[in-house]
């Protein structure tokens, strides 16, 4: 017998709040949504000035929108900015010392001409690596990681890329085991993620030390199509960065079934920057530390309220 439109009307009815819990609940567990990705995952590290909501605002290269990037200048204003933690890159002297600079060439961001690892520490400090960003941080130098270290202690977390260019395949010596020994020197363990392009890197400083925070840093040639989920597997890896325009929302729904932290570079709009958190992303790279900063607290201000 045909159901009358009453009969539907009363059944809909009855049927609504169980519905509406329905879409409720699914909206609450989606991975799209803030509350379920940034209130549940674990980070990889500790934080020294954590505010708990398991987000981290991460300063690329230091305040690099505003200070020479990876210089003493850039650390410290990011972590006057209120970032949560310095991204830095290191490669190795010609006398073998870890060294903060991007480039393994020195002319973008130094006076000097040629590759870093072509020169000792000792000439390396003597660079300006301040005045291509603007005459008034002539003053700057390349500081080593050592130099960084001994700032961060007690202030704020790192993550330490090691860049592709310093990295070989022997395991002892290597920058891997030089940058770990400083990292433990300063007893910063808990403090420190480790990242790299170079899957080599990432695979050393687990068979250096399986309890140390790594970070693969997605290469697509070495990744040979595997999923983010599959490649933390294999490499036995902490965490994952990528870059924004890689964090696909297929990727966020992986990453966040397997409960993977997920970090995304380099984002300096705020529209960008609330687009990866709405995704699940459990920190951000940003030149603008300040912003992100703001951004977040507002976030989380608003959610509260």
């Amino acid at each position: 017998m045909p159901l009358s439109l009453s009969s539907i009307a009363v059944t809909w009815r009855s049927s609504w709040p169980l519905f509406l819990s329905f879409i409720l609940l699914t909206f609450i567990s989606s991975p799209n949504s803030v509350n379920a990705q940034v209130n549940k995952m674990s980070l990889p590290v500790s934080l020294y000035n954590s505010n708990h909501d398991h987000f981290v605002v991460i300063a690329h290269r230091g305040a690099s929108a505003y200070y020479p990037e990876n210089t003493m200048g850039a650390f410290k204003a990011a972590y006057d900015m209120g970032a949560e933690m310095i991204e830095l890159d290191i490669l190795l002297s010609k006398d073998g010392v870890p060294v903060v600079i991007h480039d393994e060439t020195l002319e973008r961001t130094t006076n000097g001409k040629g590759k870093v690892e072509d020169y000792t520490f000792d000439e390396l400090s003597r660079l300006d690596a301040g005045s291509w960003f603007g005459a008034e941080h002539s003053n700057e130098q390349i500081p080593s990681l050592e130099e960084v270290l001994q700032y961060a202690k007690g202030k704020i977390a790192l993550n330490i890329e090691i860049k592709t260019e310093a990295v070989t395949d022997r395991l002892k010596g290597g920058i891997e085991e030089k940058a770990l020994e400083l990292v433990k020197k300063y007893d910063m363990q808990e403090y420190v993620l480790f990242s790299s392009f170079d899957y080599r890197a990432v695979t050393h400083l687990k068979e250096l030390d399986v309890n140390i925070a790594v970070a693969l840093l997605y290469e697509k040639q070495q990744s040979k199509n595997k999923r983010p989920a599959q490649l933390v597997e294999e490499y036995r890896v902490d965490a994952f960065n990528c870059s924004y325009r890689q964090f696909s929302k297929k990727w966020a729904e992986q990453t966040s079934e397997a409960e993977i932290p997920v970090f995304v570079y380099t984002v300096n709009s705020e529209r960008r920057m609330k687009k990866m958190i709405n995704r699940g992303v459990s920190g951000i790279f940003s030149d603008k530390p300040d912003v992100l900063r703001q951004l977040v607290d507002n976030m989380w201000k608003s959610k509260g309220s």
